[in-house]
């Protein structure tokens, strides 16, 4: 009845957001815009809470989505007025550091692992493979640059080039938003955007990081400890799939521990 009385004050609210996952447009965990708009919408909008605080545990994946989660974080943020707090767990790396970059402040434990802000392509080649098996790749296209760095025939200068270069296009876009976001917090180190990571405090003495600290006590700290939480998680499918389904199931597993594995976890 408290919050409804005009002359009693009512308890601040803090909404909870877990982001935990690889990013990515598909899969049945992914982290992606279109799962989480309504997530942070409700975090952002019900009860009017004083704040939104992100729990991110994130290897990275898409560069897209990792654009697109951010953008609506700081696009709801700024409509709303509610500050964003984010928490980086074991990882909050590459994309998820992008997304937790579209924080006002971070904060990390001793032993979180942040940055890695740079893009990685990888694949395989299998052209000699299919020669020693007497197996011969027939591709025809329309457009010299559709069959671009087919995994199954050699390798060409051109095409490695033509990656590079969007791949560099993807990097400055990336570097460009940790600058706009964390700007002068930044510290002057010219390892900073080549991909490396960075240790609880050593992230926050090159600027990646605010703070050493847990959600519930910084929290706490910034808004008393009368401070009610909110939580928000994405739901997922209890029940594994059938057939082709179950198999793209274990496949996406597999690929997001390889994700976090580059890390050492």
């Amino acid at each position: 009845m408290k919050r409804w009385i005009p002359f009693l004050k009512s308890r601040p609210s803090v909404a909870i957001v877990r982001l935990q996952g690889t990013i990515g447009a598909s899969g049945r965990s992914a982290l992606n815009d279109a799962g989480l708009r309504p997530l942070l919408e409700k975090a952002f909008r019900r009860g009017k809470p004083d704040a939104v605080a992100l729990e991110i545990n994130s290897p990275g994946g898409s560069p897209v989505q990792s654009s697109l989660i951010g953008a609506r974080i700081r696009r709801l943020s700024e409509e709303t007025g509610v500050p964003v707090y984010a928490f980086a767990e074991d990882v909050a790396a590459s994309g998820g550091y992008w997304i937790a970059s579209a924080a006002d402040e971070i904060y990390a434990d001793e032993s979180s692992i942040l940055g890695s802000i740079g893009v990685i392509s990888a694949g395989f080649g299998a052209h000699v493979f299919l020669q020693r098996q007497g197996i011969e790749r027939r591709v025809h296209t329309a457009g010299k640059s559709k069959s671009l760095l087919d995994p199954f025939r050699p390798e060409k200068e051109e095409d490695v080039a033509r990656l590079e270069k969007a791949l560099g296009q993807l990097h400055d876009t990336f570097i460009a938003q940790v600058k706009t976001r964390r700007g002068d917090k930044l510290a002057a180190d010219p390892e900073l955007f080549t991909g490396e990571i960075w240790i609880g405090k050593a992230a926050c003495k090159v600027g990646l990081a605010d703070g050493v600290g847990h959600l519930v006590p910084v929290m706490k700290q910034k808004f008393g400890d009368k401070v009610r939480f909110r939580r928000y998680d994405m739901r997922r499918r209890l029940l594994p799939r059938l057939g082709v389904a179950m198999a793209e199931d274990a496949l996406e597993v597999i690929e997001e521990r390889a994700a976090y594995a580059r890390f050492g976890l």
